[in-house]
């Protein structure tokens, strides 16, 4: 199931205004209740003083039902403020429910709670002694609060609170659906340009200017992805037209010599002649099929593991022997010349098959007798190699193409009397797969009529591929 990101904003801004709303209530209903607290407190302080007053200066019998009066007076008809004197002298006593009252009556003098039989809500109390006087004995004043009203407030502040809280929740899932609407509209025009995007219109690229600041990177990394995509495509049918052009002539030769060959009527030794050519081109043929499935194992990062730690001058000695026959007959010498006592862990059987493919290119491409020479330089990090010929300069545009599969750069470079020489254009490729594999690289240069192609190895004992 797809999660929608305006969805998940709407639900964080849902969650967000929520807790906002909750601490906000919580400490607003904390506020009240106190405040409410604070009220009764003061009101319970203010009646009970103005009432001890009143019987602390009445001390005559005859005058107690005066005060009875005025305490009936103070006495709401609802019950809300209730009045309690209690005493051993029955003539100094007052209120409602006395013997109950005398039960229930356990608390120190101050601030209390008292709760009476069939009430929902208890009483805030306040109780004190006030000292005897003339005849009457000491006495014990309550002044009692009914806490209803003040929990009804609370209950009726507490459901406006959620009820306003839940609105305020929902206004905002609105407002924050809008907003995310029109946040992500960019987003929206980015994927809709990106999905009109196809391997017809690989060269359009998204437009940057319109776009928020947040979305300018994706979209210039997006960009960046499409460019090598589109290198990618274009090199991938190129590859592709040259693999067919690769493949399509030795075997039109094929069935064109075999057609001709059953034709008419031949001998075993004519038989055997295009069997032989066809033999050529087959070999041919294996030749393009082993170099491109070994190009596809080192593009899916195969490394060079079986390494040995040997001298390079050594292992190019016993590659350039390999060509002694076919340097004879052009008449052409390769020296080998830098650091020759120089040392790297390699994997011997590629990088002689490097050096092989890189000594074969400057024989082609150089007329007999030229000069060959073969530079090992040792660095730092790195052992270079490096096989100069002379010959036709190449344009710079061209150097860093040289890597690439069956890429020529024009006739005049494949021109040579040597027909057993030519390549089918994997050459460079497999040297740069192979560095690649020991964890280096390629170069090419061309000045002065000079031709300069090479790569280099780590000179570390660890190769990193």
């Amino acid at each position: 199931m797809k999660r929608s990101i305006t969805v998940r904003l709407v639900a964080m801004f849902a969650l967000a205004a929520l807790l906002i709303f909750s601490l906000i209530g919580s400490a607003l209903y904390g506020v009240l209740r106190r405040e409410l607290a604070r009220h009764q407190q003061d009101e319970l302080n203010t009646r009970y003083l103005d009432t001890s007053y009143m019987i602390g200066h009445n001390g005559d019998p005859a005058r107690w039902p005066r005060v009875q009066a005025k305490l009936d007076t103070l006495s709401p008809a609802d019950g809300s403020i209730r009045y309690w004197v209690l005493s051993d002298d029955t003539r100094f006593q007052y209120g409602k429910g006395l013997a109950e009252i005398e039960q229930l009556d356990r608390n120190p003098n101050g601030m209390g709670i008292m709760m009476l039989h069939g009430r929902e809500y208890p009483l805030h109390t306040m109780i004190g002694t006030i000292e005897p006087f003339q005849d009457r004995p000491a006495v014990r004043l309550i002044v009692a609060v009914d806490a209803a009203p003040y929990m009804h407030t609370l209950h009726a502040f507490m459901t406006a609170l959620v009820g306003l809280s839940l609105l305020g929740v929902l206004l905002v899932m609105l407002l924050g659906y809008w907003i995310a609407q029109v946040g992500l509209r960019p987003l929206k025009q980015l994927s809709s340009a990106a999905q009109s995007l196809g391997p017809r219109t690989l060269s359009q690229r998204l437009q940057i200017s319109p776009l928020p600041g947040e979305l300018s990177d994706l979209t210039i990394a997006f960009n960046g992805a499409l460019e090598r995509m589109e290198g990618a495509y274009n090199q991938l049918e190129a590859f592709n037209a040259d693999v067919a052009h690769e493949l399509r002539t030795p075997l039109a030769n094929l069935i064109g010599e075999t057609q001709v060959a059953l034709s008419r009527q031949r001998t075993a030794p004519q038989f055997e002649e295009v069997l032989q050519s066809n033999l050529e081109e087959l070999e041919r043929l294996r030749s393009i099929i082993n170099d491109m499935l070994f190009l596809a194992r080192a593009d899916q990062g195969e490394a060079a593991t079986s390494l040995v730690r040997t001298s390079i001058a050594l292992e190019i000695d016993k590659t350039v022997e390999f060509f002694e026959f076919v340097l004879d007959d052009l008449k052409m010498a390769v020296t080998v010349a830098g650091d020759v006592n120089a040392e790297a862990s390699i994997e011997t059987s590629l990088f002689k098959r490097a050096m092989s493919n890189l000594l074969h290119n400057a024989i082609q491409h150089s007329n007999p007798g030229a000069a060959i020479a073969v530079t090992i330089t040792q660095q730092p990090t790195a052992i270079q190699i490096a096989v100069s010929n002379p010959g036709k300069p190449i344009a710079e545009h061209h150097l860093p193409r040289l890597f690439d599969r069956f890429y020529r750069v024009d006739a005049a470079r494949n021109d040579t009397n040597q027909s057993q020489l030519h390549g089918h254009g994997l050459g460079l490729a497999i040297v740069k797969a192979i560095a690649k594999m020991h964890g280096g690289g390629v170069f090419a240069d061309s000045v002065d009529g000079m031709t300069t192609i090479g790569f280099s190895i780590p000179a570390g004992d660890a190769i990193t591929p």
